[in-house]
């Protein structure tokens, strides 16, 4: 497998293969950590964690072209303004899902895979009949074109070192919302006794709701990192669920920084494996 390479050409490969890797960790990441919140806290099996992550990857893809069409001077800037719309938009949906259907299945997990699979169908087609079959992509700024070369055989993306440091920041965000704010705590008290909690004053169906929101809108803004650094289309978000659901699990669906080490593990490995084989 490595005797065609020279011990340079390996070197410079498994540079390139690591770096590709950390930006697949990196939307691992974002997903997993949406993921973590509403598996990790509620027990809620959402199949359709993947549309809402596609649905923020073409409000990114709609404020780019309204960026691009009405105001080129601050195009450089669009990504930030679509960043917040799909943190915005999938969060609402999330909100409007747990009122609509969620709330009706808590302590039944089994049901809310079959609804949120269901749910997922029904997305898909709507970004189908709106939005058509074909995968559509973002104009990515010129800030973001380019890399960085490291040596004479390897050079890192400018949008993956963006993309990384994204991450980074929306797992310190999660992680101080969880241990550090008054609605972390709620939340945490809620999955360790949800009676006493109410009995406490803790309104536990508006913090149900919110959890999945915030959950959902994470899942958004994974959605506009995944714009760049890949097309999207009405199923792209079935591409990523199953590897998304596999590192919470295998991190451990309770633990931010168990998701996070897992996400880096799977990401590593399937990045320079399937280089090779």
């Amino acid at each position: 497998m490595f005797a065609d390479y020279s011990m340079s050409e390996l070197g410079a490969i498994f540079a390139m293969q690591g770096f590709a890797g950390l930006i697949l960790f990196s939307v691992f990441v974002l997903m997993a950590l949406g993921l973590a919140i509403i598996f990790g806290q509620m027990g809620v099996i959402n199949m359709a964690h993947g549309e809402f992550m596609i649905l923020g990857a073409y409000i990114t893809y709609i404020v780019s072209n309204i960026f691009a069409a009405y105001l080129p001077g601050l195009f450089s800037a669009y990504f930030f303004v679509a960043m917040f719309l799909a943190f915005i938009a999938s969060g609402a949906l999330g909100l409007f899902v747990e009122w609509a259907m969620i709330r009706h299945l808590y302590k039944r997990p089994l049901d809310t895979l079959l609804a949120t699979w269901g749910l997922s169908l029904i997305l898909q087609q709507l970004y189908r009949s709106i939005f058509g079959a074909r995968e559509v992509g973002v104009s990515i700024p010129d800030w973001m074109m380019g890399s960085l070369p490291v040596t004479d055989l390897i050079e890192i993306p400018i949008n993956g070192i963006f993309v990384m440091v994204l991450a980074i920041s929306i797992s310190i965000g999660v992680w101080a919302l969880m241990f550090r704010s008054t609605w972390g705590r709620q939340v945490r008290a809620i999955n360790q006794n949800r009676i006493m909690a109410g009995a406490v004053g803790i309104n536990t169906e508006w913090t149900d709701r919110l959890t999945f929101g915030i959950g959902c809108g994470v899942a958004g803004v994974a959605g506009s990192a995944f714009t760049m650094i890949g097309s999207t289309g009405p199923t792209a978000g079935q591409l990523y669920i199953v590897d998304t659901f596999l590192v919470v699990v295998f991190g451990g669906a309770a633990s931010l920084l168990g998701t996070i080490a897992s996400a880096f593990s799977i990401s590593q490995a399937q990045s320079i494996m399937e280089f090779f084989l």
